[in-house]
């Protein structure tokens, strides 16, 4: 936990709530020598670049909540440098939620989740929409051309805070992809005793 995390998240009323339920002192030690800066190292980097969608919210002008997932090609959300992130933002169902909600506040939120290990990293930024014509060496470094779709903008998010997330309740899930890993070295050794055995068959002056 570093202290810019701290100061986003523990608002006064979540201080109080702290106290009210005696871990408010607990997080008052931890803090004294927290990291002072959140910036994206090689480790936050790695996993990043592995993850093939993530939970994103953004704040209405109304005060309510949107949140929704953003999905992609594994590695489609770039990390610029230490502190910027940004990804192609696609033509989808043409309600533009999240990108009004950007136009009239910045303010953005990422959760990226690693099911099968049960980890995930909370991102706070402040968001900007950056049209494609406006910064076509922008789009060219965000768009994967292999994948179907048209890039209307990008999304560029400068990071406040991180925080890598307590994999405590997170379930343990997988993929088709991820549970082919799994099972292909279960399917060859399984072909392998199925040779074993047509060859011990097939063997002249064996019973059959």
């Amino acid at each position: 936990m570093t202290r810019p995390f701290a100061e986003i998240s523990f608002t006064p009323s979540v201080r109080a709530t702290q106290a009210k339920n005696g871990s408010a002192e607990g997080y008052a030690k931890f803090l004294a020598g927290a990291v002072q800066e959140d910036l994206i190292s090689p480790v936050e980097a790695s996993f990043i670049a592995q993850r093939d969608g993530f939970y994103q919210a953004t704040v209405s002008e109304t005060g309510w909540p949107y949140v929704q997932f953003r999905g992609g090609p594994a590695g489609f959300l770039k990390v610029l440098d230490e502190r910027t992130l940004a990804y192609a933002d696609f033509r989808g169902n043409r309600q533009y939620l999240s990108a009004g909600n950007l136009l009239n506040n910045d303010r953005i939120s990422l959760i990226l989740m690693d099911y099968p290990n049960r980890r995930r990293l909370k991102i706070w930024g402040r968001a900007k929409l950056v049209d494609g014509a406006d910064d076509p060496a922008l789009m060219q470094r965000l768009h994967d051309p292999n994948y179907r779709g048209h890039p209307e903008r990008a999304i560029v998010i400068k990071l406040e805070a991180m925080d890598w997330n307590c994999p405590q309740h997170i379930p343990q899930r997988l993929t088709l992809e991820e549970f082919e890993e799994h099972m292909a070295p279960l399917r060859d050794e399984l072909a392998e005793l199925k040779a074993r055995n047509a060859d011990q068959k097939d063997k002249p002056g064996q019973q059959r």
